[in-house]
């Protein structure tokens, strides 16, 4: 008895009973019911299965933060802050970490290894680049999503969906995110200038790839692996010469490769409520052979940083360190992520960035800098910097 109580109230849920028009009292007639939109034939069978994504509920009501960042500033800058995602900063991580991989690799390239104050000052200024273009992508974002944002439970509360920013005070508050942005840029070598330039459409144009493609994610990775180039010529190495572009090319590449692996995870957060919103990823497209698109971008990525180790003349610390390191983190981050667990998909998005992305390829690259700066490798750079 009980299970067919149970049946019943779920055929309920499925097939609610509405009344007809006009009229307050309910059919009874089963013509009126309807097949959910997921179950619908129009729809391939495999998509329907990713409702099965748990993700926590979402309140109903704004609430505005009581903890951390946000908190602290001051009631009309809490819409700002949430728009450039202040409180979260694993994206602005991700954007950084090419640009500090390109310019420690970048830095063992010098005829002679560059000083660490060099080097530190360049990442410093790739860093607070990374806030500000982060930010402003986050708004070209939410703009272009503004009318998505609304229908899905994570993003119900963003600041222009909720109607705190107005389309208008959006496009001014990027204006000033962009000159922000171009001071930071005006500030690097006349060569990073000329390559930054163009990475600007594609941060426009990235939140207009859901709506055409089901591969968003690559178009994300070509805008978010730019800092890979940048860190050659701000280190005073002109991506002119073939042999530093292949280099550099190869390190591109390889983050290209991580930023699908590791956005098809993020991806996973609003399965069900993307397809009810006609919003495209990879996820939605390949939701029951998801891991192995992992398991491929990740050897593409792997493939792609060796071949930039090869190419620099890395030595053994990078390999062992970054490359090893990198499959290591991969291997298990993949082998672990519960992808119908949406606040699993945002741990691993969050430790990505940190162990793989940070401590393995940036400490593998550092470590290779300091071997090949202190002359293990040999005395011949030793003696280059010495004179």
């Amino acid at each position: 008895m009980f299970r067919a109580l149970s049946f019943g109230a779920g055929l309920a849920r499925l097939c609610p009973i509405r009344p007809p028009r006009g009229k307050s009292t309910p059919s009874l007639s089963p013509r009126r019911c309807s097949a959910p939109k997921l179950l619908r034939q129009d729809r391939p069978l495999h998509l329907a299965r990713v409702s099965t994504v748990i993700s926590p509920s979402a309140p109903d009501v704004y609430q505005p933060p009581t903890t951390g960042i946000l908190s602290y500033l001051p009631s009309s800058w809490v819409p700002y802050g949430e728009l450039i995602r202040l409180d979260k900063p694993a994206g602005t991580t991700y954007l950084f970490l090419p640009c500090l991989w390109s310019t420690i690799l970048a830095s063992t390239l010098t005829p002679v290894p560059a000083a660490i104050s060099s080097m530190i000052g360049t990442t410093a200024l790739f860093a607070a680049g990374a806030v500000i273009m982060r930010g402003a992508g986050c708004t070209v974002n939410d703009y272009w999503d503004r009318a998505f944002d609304p229908l899905v439970a994570r993003t119900k509360f963003r600041p222009i969906a909720r109607g705190a920013i107005t389309p208008r005070q959006t496009l001014g508050f990027l204006a000033g995110q962009l000159s922000a942005g171009a001071c930071v840029l005006f500030s690097l070598p006349t060569e990073c200038i000329y390559w930054g330039i163009p990475s600007l459409i594609l941060v426009a144009t990235y939140p207009l790839a859901k709506r055409v493609t089901h591969y968003p994610q690559f178009v994300l990775g070509l805008a978010y692996s730019w800092g890979a180039l940048l860190g050659f010529p701000a280190m005073g190495l002109s991506l002119t010469d073939p042999a530093i572009l292949a280099t550099a090319g190869c390190l591109y590449a390889s983050n290209v490769a991580w930023t699908v692996l590791y956005d098809t995870i993020y991806a996973h957060q609003d399965v069900s409520d993307d397809i009810k919103a006609g919003v495209k990823s990879i996820a939605v497209k390949h939701e029951s052979d998801t891991k192995k698109i992992m398991v491929g971008a990740g050897v593409i990525q792997l493939g792609f940083l060796s071949a930039a180790g090869v190419l620099a003349g890395c030595g053994p610390t990078f390999f062992v360190g970054s490359v090893g390191g990198a499959a290591a983190g991969l291997g298990w981050m993949i082998y672990r992520a519960r992808l119908r667990v949406a606040s699993d998909c945002w741990y691993w998005f969050r430790w990505c960035a940190v162990a793989v992305g940070g401590v393995a390829i940036g400490g593998g690259l550092f470590t290779e800098y300091l071997a090949q700066r202190s002359g293990l490798y040999g005395n011949e750079r030793k003696e280059a910097l010495e004179a």
